[in-house]
Parts: C-alpha cells; sequence; structure tokens
C-alpha cells in the first residue's frame, strides 16, 4: 500500500513523457493530458484516506535501510497538498483549452503542465533534503519552458530575471544542504530532525536554519526576496499565471513549513521570531503592491505575496492551533488564486485590456461572471463561512496562544487591505459606464473558460462550508507539524 505514496509522482512524470510525442495533435494532447490527471486525482484521494486511516506512509527506494535510502513520506501535510495541487490543475488545464492558444499547445504546453506537477508532488512527498532540491529543479526547468512559451518580448525579459534568481537560488541551496550534511551528517529528513535534537541546534544549525529561510523566502517570495515575482508572473498567459500563482511560491512555503517545524525548533527565539517579522513585512510589502496598482493581474499578484506572510505567521507560532490554520489557509489560497486568476482571464478576454481605468459596466452583459468574481474576492479576504475564515481564524488564535496580540491584530487588519484591493476590480470592472470591450469574443471558447472556473469557485465555497467535514483531516496535519516525533517514528522505525 505504500507505493500509493509515489503514483501522483509517476503517473505525471509517465504521461509528461508519452505527450512529448504527438504534438500536432491537439486531441490527442488534451485527451491524454485529462486523463493522466484524472487517474492521478484518483490515487491522490486512495493516498489520502490511506493516510488518515493507517497514519504517515513511508517508502524506502532499492531496499536501503533508514536513513541510507532515498526515502518518501506522505503524511497528511503533504496528502493534502498533493492532492488540492492535482485538482487545480485539472481545472487550469481545462480553463487552458479556450485560453492558452493553439500554437502554444502544440509547443510542449501540455508535457510542460505534467513535469511541473512531476516536480511540485515529488517536492510534497519526498523524505530527503537533497532531493528536495531535485524536485525543486524539475519543476523549474518546467516552469522556465512555460514562461517563455509563445515568445512575446515581455515573457523573454521577465523569463532572464526569473531564470537567474532561481540559478542563484538553486546554488545556494546546494551549498546550505552540503552545510548541513557537514554538522549532522544525513540528508534524510527525519535523521536530520533526530541530529539536531540531540545536539540541542547549536550556532551554526540557527545560521544554516537562515540560510535555508534565504533559500526557500526566495522561493515563496518573501519580503525583501518577492521583486522578481510580479513581472515574471505576469508575462505569461493566464492558464500558466495560474498554475504558477497557485502552485510554485506554495512549494517554497511548504519547504519553509516542514523544516521550521521538523528540523529548526529548538531556538525559536531566534529562528522563529525573525520568521514572524518577515511574514508582517512580507504581508505590508504586498498590500502596498496590491493597493498601488491598476493592473488586474498585478493586483492579484500582489495578493499572492500577502497569503505567503499570512502562512508563515502562522507556522511562526510553532502552537497546533496556528499550524492548522497555516495548513487551512495554504490550501484555500491554492484554490481561490486559481479561481481568481481564471475569472481576471475572462475579464481580459471580455475586455481586451488588463487595464482597471479602461474597464466598466461588465455586470450588464456578463451578471454571472460578476457574481462568481465577487464570490471568488469574499473569500480571498476571509469574508465568512466562505474559504479564507477558517484558516484565518486558526492562524490569529495561534497567535494569541502564542502571545503575539498585535501582530495577530494586524493580520485580522490585512484582510480589510485584501478586501479593498479585490473589490476594486469588481467596482471598476463590473459597475458605471460601458468601459471597453474587445471585438473577438467567442461565446464557445467564453464557455469553455467560464465553466472549470465556476466548478472551481464551487469548491472553495464548499471548502468554506464544508469546514466540520476537513477539519479532521486539519488536525492530523496540524498534529504533524506541532510533533516531530510522529513524523520521525514513521521513517525511522517502519511507521506503518
Amino acid at each position: 500500500m505504500n507505493n500509493f505514496l509515489l503514483l501522483p509522482i509517476i503517473i505525471p512524470f509517465f504521461f509528461a513523457m508519452i505527450l512529448m510525442f504527438g504534438q500536432k495533435n491537439l486531441k490527442y494532447q488534451r485527451i491524454t493530458t485529462i486523463l493522466g490527471l484524472i487517474i492521478s486525482i484518483i490515487c491522490a484521494f486512495a493516498l489520502l484516506f490511506n493516510v488518515k486511516e493507517n497514519g504517515p506512509q513511508s517508502l524506502t527506494l532499492g531496499s536501503w535501510p533508514v536513513p541510507f535510502g532515498i526515502t518518501m513520506v506522505s503524511d497528511m501535510v503533504s496528502a493534502l497538498l498533493v492532492l488540492t495541487t492535482l485538482l487545480i490543475t485539472f481545472f487550469i488545464v481545462w480553463y487552458g483549452f479556450g485560453s492558452i492558444g493553439k500554437e502554444r499547445e502544440r509547443f510542449f504546453y501540455y508535457p510542460g503542465v505534467m513535469f511541473i506537477l512531476t516536480g511540485v508532488n515529488g517536492a510534497f512527498t519526498t523524505g530527503d533534503i537533497f532531493n528536495l532540491f531535485v524536485f525543486f529543479e524539475v519543476l523549474l526547468m518546467a516552469s522556465y519552458l512555460l514562461i517563455v512559451l509563445g515568445g512575446e518580448k515581455a515573457q523573454l525579459r521577465e523569463s532572464i530575471k526569473y531564470i537567474l534568481v532561481n540559478v542563484i537560488s538553486s546554488a545556494l541551496f546546494v551549498i546550505t544542504v552540503a552545510y548541513l550534511y557537514s554538522v549532522v551528517g544525513t540528508l534524510n529528513m527525519a535523521d536530520i530532525s533526530v541530529k539536531i535534537t540531540e545536539i540541542n541546534q547549536p550556532g551554526i544549525v540557527t545560521v544554516i536554519a537562515v540560510l535555508f529561510l534565504l533559500v526557500f523566502g526566495m522561493k515563496a517570495a518573501i519580503f525583501p526576496l518577492y521583486f522578481w515575482l510580479p513581472n515574471a508572473y505576469a508575462a505569461p498567459p493566464i492558464p500558466v499565471l495560474a498554475l504558477f500563482g497557485a502552485l510554485l511560491t506554495k512549494v517554497g512555503v511548504y519547504a519553509i513549513m516542514r523544516t521550521y517545524t521538523l528540523f529548526f525548533t529548538h531556538d525559536l527565539a531566534f529562528t522563529h521570531e525573525l520568521l514572524l517579522v518577515l511574514a508582517i513585512l512580507t504581508i505590508i510589502a504586498g498590500s502596498i503592491g496590491a493597493l498601488a496598482h491598476f493592473d488586474v493581474k498585478q493586483i492579484i499578484i500582489y495578493n499572492i505575496v500577502i497569503a505567503v506572510g499570512v502562512i508563515l505567521f502562522g507556522v511562526a507560532q510553532m502552537n497546533e492551533v496556528g499550524l492548522e490554520g497555516a495548513v487551512f489557509y495554504l490550501i484555500h489560497d491554492m484554490i481561490i488564486k486559481a479561481a481568481l486568476f481564471m475569472l481576471i482571464g475572462i475579464v481580459i478576454y471580455v475586455t481586451g485590456t488588463t487595464n482597471l481605468k479602461k474597464m466598466g459596466g461588465l455586470m450588464k452583459n456578463y451578471p454571472s461572471l460578476g457574481w462568481f468574481y465577487l464570490i471568488a474576492a469574499l473569500g480571498l479576504a476571509g469574508v465568512p463561512p466562505l474559504s479564507g475564515f477558517i484558516g484565518k481564524l486558526l492562524i490569529i488564535q495561534g497567535g494569541f496562544q502564542a502571545g503575539n496580540t498585535w501582530s495577530s491584530i494586524f493580520i485580522l487588519a490585512s484582510s480589510i487591505v485584501v478586501l479593498l484591493s479585490v473589490i476594486r476590480i469588481f467596482i471598476y470592472a463590473f459597475w458605471g459606464e460601458q468601459g471597453q470591450v474587445s471585438n473577438n469574443i467567442n461565446k464557445t471558447t467564453f464557455n469553455i473558460m467560464f465553466f472549470p472556473t465556476v466548478l472551481l469557485v464551487f469548491i472553495s465555497i464548499l471548502y468554506g462550508v464544508g469546514t466540520e467535514f476537513i477539519v479532521p483531516f486539519m488536525d492530523d496535519a496540524a498534529k504533524v507539524l506541532s510533533d516531530p516525533s510522529i513524523y520521525t517514528d514513521a521513517v525511522l522505525k517502519g511507521g506503518n
């Protein structure tokens, strides 16, 4: 049964390889991709319920004893993120049938998407810190293809910056892993946790913790390392932007969450206080960007930065409530960001512009689009009973429990900024006098984009309204993060 944890990685990788052939046959490319995603989603559901039933699952490849072999681990955090990733990608790929463009579809778009899934799911599942680097590189190589797909001038310009940042980050990642190995003598994440506990995290390990925060912070776009993200993410077409916005920064967030709850837990006064300060600064920076722009892409992109800060604030509390809120909010943000990017993609398709000042009056002809956008916007801001409410409430509760009263109040206040930034799009684009409208609107294309978007918004509503059904899974995830022994026992003692 443990082999199930490899399937959400192996299946996308297998389908990515067979999609390398028959690039000109769009029907083959589309059907094969959807088939691969459906099979992967079924396996991810099976894995999730297996973890729920039997606890964290581990598999060491090649029958090597732990910690010498390469270990893959699926706990509740990993299983939830893998399932969410696959579901979101399914809707984005469906949405892309109407918006990515046939020329892009014929140029390795679908293999690129499946290779990104391989890297993202691998990063969520690996139990080896060096293999985390390897899976990061897999997803980054695929993202290099997708960011330049179409070869527009803005894409090529921003891709250079994107690649440079990630090359520097990856080099620093390898150096930091080497430093860590020189101190603890192992790469297995469970074994690293045990070894650091034995030596009680001396100063050198705290320095390594800060270096890891620098590495993962660059990938997660925390303050002040987010400088590359707004323009780089705005350059590719909307389906690629939705995929990047929903998934890529979240892998960096997950890496911080995992290392700062599993390894670096013995000098909280420094490491987690630093994380808390950076989380608050990240929220401030994102809020300024979201309010300053009149470009709909940039407004939602800066909201990615805000959400990263909110999640990491929950992680910094290092109590079960805060960590449960962080996981809750992380999955909410993946779903709602994908939905919002898809919604603004439809708005851009209808108006032919990304400039809010040129939009207006869409509610008259597209009322359904307007109301679904409003629901998604309210969900992002955490208006009850929508999906963002519970996660943020738990994070704030965790902050109060940890004695961080004023910073918790600040997190609560940041919801007003988020709401203001996204409601501005609703007011400018959907109300008032008729603004710019594209002359090339195709009803079939509109419907292909609209239906998967609506379904994803419904999923976000269910995630909020159906909280009581989701809480048991989130409780398990929070327990694993707050008690590293659950993870280490599953790996080092054979687990289940």
